[in-house]
């Protein structure tokens, strides 16, 4: 295959280099832009859709506006690969979401034209409203921009931030790219007129001329203001935003240079909140994932001549799959489950629930914090509701957990999907933390299954209890155990000894059980199988605490406050004294990469719980433990 060219994509290093090309460039520009950003994600994997969709925008935006002197946040930031090329980071696409390489979204510390750090959404315009408060505290003439996609819209936080904007008179623009409709093409040139109509200053000071005149005359500027609203709503859609006190503009095409680029630079030249609703197309340019915008959303590696396709050898069930099938074989038994996702039917797993019980399936949108409260009044009512949510993503509910949830006891089993490290994503979206928040919050209990078929019975038994339960589970396959086909739980609270050594017992929570067992066979050590975080099976572990020298806990989550932390705490409440090595996620946050790379990095594979252990009990161990 011929290498594609870029020859004028290739003259851009910064979006100075942009702005010197002439207007009649742009669309080569975008063509290019388009074109390498899809051959680039191709070789590499990551998020595909969203990205081919804001090409335009970007090229616009960055045209138009002086950064990195203008602020401009974008949310989410997986839309963020076109402003990464354009701002002197097209050379290291290559490395996207790899160990050491660029990041998926956009990262402060990465380039000085990401602003801000936004990995989990609906918070662009918080931030953009913050800078541009700043910049009116520091005197600096500057421009704040957020855009953010029409998903991120349905999260409470982004009215909160519209709220406090359209008070404050600062110079934020919010820009709207709604990728989920369409402009008609009949009234495609009506709306770029009317859109650079009304963002024009000629515009803008008419319409400040005559309430100047007419506030003299209440009746008279009230029938002025309906007749606005209504000669605006023949040619835009009724919008809410001028309630909240923004200046509204459009919607116009995002994918029209000829639109955009007025558009933007009539309101570059407005005071005040203003509002711009942008419409595009996920995928736009490539035709396979304009048809199936879902499945190119983040793709691994494929040939963009073919597309993607279906692995000749099926693949081990992973984790999201067990549970996806296990919440429709429960919810065939009991008609009282109801399934909740914030906006992660596929990633949850809840494709195929939605299809067989669409009554009992409930997507509330980028609305974690609703989502718990939801799945409490559901819980309150008799109904017994599973959330099926990431682990970084049930952080942002963590009011909701303890005062709607926990606080009532109420029943509501959460599926902590993605718990652990998560490779290529990051940081931002590492399940590092659920065992240390959950553990501390009285009336939840926390199961850690070791493998697939573990995860499906500890399911089980987390929605027989009249309590809250959090399963968690890591992002993709496990040790691919054989899996059973019946609904039967697990003993609530117990372990189990997986393995029968001397001297040292590994207690492992979750999936790293299997290297803990593989590390054992060096060390002739014990293996315990701890499976709850909480509430700890304190009867196992003082057995074993009593048997051994020293004591080793093992858990992909963080050391503090972590399984480990539980254990010590344990063991102290017994008056029992032990040599105990707690083996974790460190604290630091940890970066994209292969996944088993980082465990390693971690400690965590096989050789580094063997390592760790011989290095720490060098010294012949003392007799067994006693009490204080």
């Amino acid at each position: 295959m011929p290498k594609l060219q870029f020859p004028l994509l290739h003259t851009i290093d910064s979006p100075s280099d942009l702005r010197l090309l002439e207007r009649d460039q742009l669309r080569e520009l975008t063509d290019e832009l388009r074109a390498f950003l899809l051959d680039s994600v191709a070789k590499t994997g990551g998020h595909l859709s969203s990205n081919l969709g804001t090409v335009e925008l970007t090229v616009a935006l960055h045209y138009v506006y002086n950064t990195p002197h203008d602020r401009i946040v974008w949310d989410v930031g997986h839309q963020t690969y076109p402003h990464k090329i354009l701002t002197g980071r097209r050379d290291r696409m290559p490395t996207l979401r790899q160990l050491g390489g660029l990041s998926g979204f956009p990262q402060r510390g990465e380039s000085e034209y990401d602003t801000f750090g936004t990995a989990h959404s609906s918070t662009s315009i918080s931030a953009a409203l913050g800078m541009a408060m700043a910049a009116r505290i520091q005197g600096i003439e500057r421009h704040s921009i957020a855009v953010i996609g029409d998903g991120s819209m349905t999260a409470g936080m982004a009215f909160e931030a519209l709220n406090n904007a359209g008070v404050s008179e600062c110079n934020l623009l919010v820009i709207l790219n709604d990728n989920d409709m369409s402009i008609s093409p009949p009234v495609g040139a009506l709306n770029r007129y009317f859109a650079k109509l009304l963002s024009g200053r000629f515009y803008a000071s008419a319409k400040n001329v005559g309430k100047s005149v007419l506030k003299g005359a209440p009746p008279l500027f009230e029938l002025a203001k309906r007749l606005e609203e209504q000669a605006k709503g023949m040619v835009v859609p009724a919008t809410l935003f001028e309630k909240f006190g923004f200046n509204y503009i459009g919607p116009i095409d995002g994918h029209d240079l000829d639109s955009l680029i007025p558009t933007l630079e009539n309101i570059r030249q407005l005071k005040g909140p203003q509002f711009l609703h942008v419409v595009t197309k996920k995928g736009q340019g490539y035709k396979l994932a304009e048809a199936d915008p879902v499945a190119y959303h983040g793709p691994g590696k494929f040939d963009p001549s073919v597309g993607l396709q279906k692995p000749s050898v099926a693949p081990k069930p992973t984790f999201t799959q067990v549970f996806g099938q296990w919440l429709c074989d429960m919810a065939e038994q009991d008609k009282r489950l109801v399934g909740i996702t914030p906006a992660m039917r596929e990633g949850s797993g809840l494709v195929e629930f939605e299809q067989r019980f669409p009554d009992r399936y409930f997507d509330v949108g980028i609305a974690e914090q609703h989502a718990v409260t939801f799945a409490a009044g559901l819980a309150a009512e008799g109904l017994k509701p599973v959330v099926a949510i990431y682990s970084t993503f049930l952080q942002r509910a963590y009011d909701q957990l303890i005062h709607d949830v926990a606080i009532q006891n109420l029943p509501v089993v959460f599926a902590l999907d993605r718990s652990g490290l998560v490779g290529a994503d990051g940081a931002t979206h590492a399940g590092a933390y659920d065992i240390a928040y959950l553990r501390c919050i009285p009336n939840i209990s926390v199961a850690c299954p070791a493998d697939e078929n573990e995860c499906r019975q500890l399911l089980s038994t987390a929605f027989a209890q009249d309590h809250s339960v959090a399963v968690r589970y890591p992002r993709g396959a496990g040790a691919g155990v054989a899996m059973q086909s019946g609904l039967e739980g697990l003993p609530f609270g117990k372990g189990e000894i997986r393995r029968a050594g001397k001297g040292i017992a590994i207690l492992a929570f979750g999936t790293l059980l299997y290297p803990a067992l593989e590390a054992a066979q060096a060390l002739g050590a014990t293996v315990v199988n701890m499976r709850w975080a909480k509430p700890l099976d304190t009867e196992l572990l003082l057995q074993v605490a009593r048997s051994h020298q020293a004591l080793v806990t093992v858990e992909e989550g963080c050391i503090m406050g972590g399984a480990g932390s539980a254990v010590a705490e344990a063991l102290h409440a017994a008056g029992i004294e032990l040599p105990l090595l707690q083996l974790g996620l460190q604290d630091a946050f940890i970066e994209h990469g292969d996944p088993a790379r980082l465990l390693s990095m971690q400690g965590l594979d096989a050789a580094g719980i063997q390592a760790s252990i011989a290095q720490r009990f060098t010294a012949p161990l003392t007799p067994l433990a006693r009490a204080a």
